[in-house]
Formats: C-alpha cells, structure tokens, sequence
C-alpha cells in the first residue's frame, strides 16, 4: 500500500511511513528515559540507529544529511537559547545542553520528509500543531523526570515551536526539490 502525502510529495510505502514514526517514538523514549535514569548515553546511541534506518531507506542521502545538519543547527541555537535563559533545567546542572537533547532535532528531521511529509504543503496547520505538540514533547520529558520547565517555558515553546516546525518543512521541502538546505 502507497501513501500520497501530497501532490507534490512523492508516494511512499505505508510501511516506510510506520516504520519512520516508530523508529523516531523509540528513539525519542530510550533518549528521554535513558536521561532520566542516569544512562545518557542511550539517547544518542538509538538517535543513530534512526539516523542510520532513515538514510538508508532514502536515495536522496546528500540531501537528507543536509536536513539533519540544519535542523541540529537549529535545535543548537533554539535548545541553548532556552537553556540559557532559563527555561529549561537538566538534571545535574551542567553548563551546556546535554547531546541527548541536542540530537532529538536531527530525529525528528528523520520524519518530515517520511511520517509528517504532508504538513510540508500546510504551513498553517504545521504552526498550529507545533505549537501544541511542541511543548506537550517537552512536558512529556518534563513528566519522564528528564528536564525540569521553568516560569513561562510552555507558552514560549508554543511560539518557538509554531515557528521551527514550519521552518523545517520548508527546509524539508528545499531538500525534496534539490535545493540545498
């Protein structure tokens, strides 16, 4: 079975599409409960094994690394902006943003071109949901004992969040039409 993301996104196999959400909720689980249980090795360890399924199963894999690359950059700036200001707590206080949170952003580049493909051409309804499942992902690290949220951090994920989900389709999008991003 084929699914058609949009007209302007190419047809992928159902099971390319499920394998991609599953890859990334198990990796995103072993990264976020291996950082509250003391093991914080084991995010970045299931992150690659994704990274590593993702670019396999792509043919475009210059562009997909071009992907990854900017969407680390952007968590880079995004995860350390809110570090620094305060938003976000690590356990064990440490000066910069720990790697397993650092390398969520490349995995969840491993979907948009996958299981999230059809937002590409909705930008709106991208806004709208990364403004709401943006912070319910940082909640739900909050909640697994992996981070600690400070002061307004929720209504400023949202903002933050209704504008890198959108921003990183439109890079997905440059990738899928050879630009470079």
């Amino acid at each position: 079975m084929m699914l058609n993301v949009s007209h302007s996104i190419p047809l992928l196999p159902a099971r390319r599409v499920w394998l991609n959400l599953a890859a990334f909720q198990v990796a995103w689980f072993a990264t976020v409960l291996g950082a509250s249980n003391g093991l914080p090795w084991l995010g970045p360890m299931a992150v690659l094994v994704a990274l590593g399924l993702y670019l396999v199963q792509t043919r475009q894999r210059a562009a997909a690394l071009r992907l990854l690359l900017a969407a680390a950059l952007v968590g880079l700036v995004v995860e350390h902006a809110l570090f620094f200001a305060g938003f976000i707590r690590y356990p064990g206080d440490p000066a910069w943003v720990p790697l397993w949170m650092w390398v969520l952003w490349p995995l969840f580049a491993t979907t948009l071109r996958v299981s999230l493909a059809w937002f590409i051409p909705r930008p709106a309804l991208a806004a709208l949901a990364g403004a709401v499942a943006g912070p319910m992902a940082y909640a739900g690290g909050e909640a697994l004992g992996a981070i600690e949220l400070e002061g307004f951090a929720l209504p400023l994920l949202a903002l933050v969040w209704a504008f890198a989900f959108p921003l990183l389709l439109y890079l997905a999008r440059k990738v899928e039409q050879g630009g470079s991003a």
